[in-house]
């Protein structure tokens, strides 16, 4: 197979020049990927630990990089001969025990685990379009049946105010008969007690 795959090109890139790197699982790297958008080509960087290498230097050799993004963990997995990576950049170097780094996953996860231990339940959430029309309907249904409470408060001072006065007005019309009919009877003794009798004349004589 060997023998075979001696004479053809593989890959455009220049091969040498990768496998020279020596790329290994603890290395950050950093991988300026080419990306076609419309008619148009722009790099992209992806810059990463790397977690695996698979398949050693031959021609199917891939690489899986890992990296946080806004607190997300995302991992692209890269053939080391792409023409697609414009360039590759060992940015540091780390001594690592294990051929495989997947531990770090669940590391992350233990991490996000020990966070959220911390934080406090809270209920919040958005109010939907059928919640708020539901929600304005029922303030507008509180607001009707208070403004029709407070017409019939109203209505009955009003009429309370109306019989307090006929009240008060009745007692001034016949407080007056009364005090009349009164002062006639203090009149009548008074005038009964002057008068003098016949026995009292000649007593008095």
């Amino acid at each position: 197979m060997k023998a075979v795959m001696a004479g053809v090109a593989v890959s455009p890139v220049n091969m040498e020049e990768r496998k020279g790197l020596g790329i290994r699982p603890g290395d950050t790297v950093r991988v300026h990927q080419k990306i076609q958008d419309k008619e148009k080509t722009r790099i992209q960087i992806f810059e990463g630990l790397v977690l695996a290498r698979k398949h050693g230097d031959e021609p199917g050799a891939t690489f899986t990089v890992r990296k946080v993004a806004s607190g997300v963990g995302v991992e692209k997995i890269f053939p080391l001969y792409s023409p697609l990576i414009d360039k590759l950049e060992i940015v540091k170097r780390a001594k690592v025990r294990r051929a495989k780094l997947y531990h770090i996953r669940e590391k992350v996860n233990r991490e996000i685990k020990r966070q959220m231990r911390r934080m406090s339940l809270v209920s919040m959430s958005t109010e939907s379009g059928a919640e708020a029309m539901a929600r304005e309907a029922e303030e507008t249904a509180k607001a009707e049946a208070e403004a029709v409470k407070l017409a019939e408060a109203t209505v009955e001072a009003d009429v309370t105010k109306e019989e307090v006065a006929q009240e008060e007005a009745t007692e001034k019309t016949e407080i007056p008969v009364e005090v009349e009919e009164v002062e006639k009877e203090v009149a009548e003794d008074s005038s009964e007690e002057v008068k003098p009798t016949e026995e009292t004349k000649g007593e008095v004589k």
